[in-house]
């Protein structure tokens, strides 16, 4: 049995948080605004796989209170990264993976650079969740995640971690790292920005002809980014096959969508600028991802 740190108890860190605890691995959970609840009534995840409670989390009102750990999800927004030089170090023991569950591309560089000797992981969710009110995680479907080997030196402590997520009734699997993250922009940079744009959720976005063209347009401008980084097993067949899974969702606000709707800042640096910064350093552009790009940045700006 391991030792797991979550930082940040949301949509995402509280599902796979519980399912890991849940399996009987040792679980701590960071928490901010709803702690108190947590502390007092536990965790519920409403999960289309079946819901479970945990009656007694491990929950921390701050890091410097929790154990060093083997694994730490950083389920944090990327918004506030600047956190993590704060927050991580207490939970750091030599051995320590950090597998940062997060949106965009080129989290992993930024966060090493804070942490030069941390073994650091890209953990890619395919899962649509959220968290509905203090405590509670409402898992709609999918629930997915891809490994990308970052930085760890060990893949033995790499497949160990798979195995606890496969015992936790997680479908997980290793990826390259950059096929990892590119992969996520394929859906992640279409979806994302337009559900802010249009006002709108996934579904209708693909039910009108004209959005789902232009869905499938930016798409295809990820996956030529993609090929022109030189990123394997990203092509119009996998492009083709988000449109499938996204067609047979139920309908979703994607994690920017949820931050719109609430005023919080949105993750535009890591989903949009600093990759459409690498491509074009590159030599690629691609101009409707950047007036996507361009429109967030206004809205992000009035709100």
């Amino acid at each position: 049995m391991k030792k797991y740190g979550v930082i940040g108890t949301g949509a995402i860190g509280g599902y796979y948080g519980g399912k890991l605890a849940r399996s009987g691995q040792e679980v701590h959970f960071l928490l901010h605004r709803d702690y108190d609840y947590v502390k007092e009534h536990g965790l519920q995840v409403d999960s289309c796989d079946g819901s479970f409670h945990l009656d007694h989390v491990n929950a921390y009102h701050s890091t410097a209170d929790m154990p060093q750990c083997d694994v730490v999800l950083v389920c944090l927004k990327t918004t506030n990264n600047h956190l993590l030089k704060e927050l991580l170090p207490p939970l750091l023991a030599p051995h320590t993976i950090v597998v940062l569950i997060q949106n965009g591309i080129g989290v992993e560089a930024d966060v090493q650079q804070m942490f030069p000797d941390t073994a650091i992981v890209a953990g890619l969710a395919f899962i649509c969740s959220a968290k509905t009110e203090p405590g509670r995680v409402s898992h709609q479907c999918y629930g997915s995640i891809n490994l990308g080997n970052y930085s760890c030196k060990d893949e033995a402590r790499l497949h160990a971690l798979l195995d606890d997520f496969h015992n936790a009734g997680v479908e997980a699997a290793m990826v390259s790292y950059d096929e990892a993250r590119w992969k996520k922009a394929v859906w992640n940079m279409p979806f994302n920005g337009m559900t802010v744009a249009l006002n709108t959720q996934t579904d209708l976005l693909l039910q009108n002809p004209s959005t789902r063209k232009l869905i499938r347009d930016l798409m295809m401008e990820v996956v030529h980014a993609a090929q022109h980084l030189g990123v394997s097993n990203v092509d119009e067949s996998f492009a083709e096959k988000m449109i499938e899974m996204t067609d047979q969702m139920t309908p979703y606000s994607p994690s920017m969508k949820l931050d719109y709707d609430f005023h919080r800042p949105m993750e535009i640096h890591y989903l949009y600028s600093r990759p459409l910064e690498i491509v074009h350093n590159a030599g690629f552009r691609a101009p409707k991802l950047e007036m996507l790009e361009a429109m967030l940045r206004f809205v992000n700006a009035g709100e």
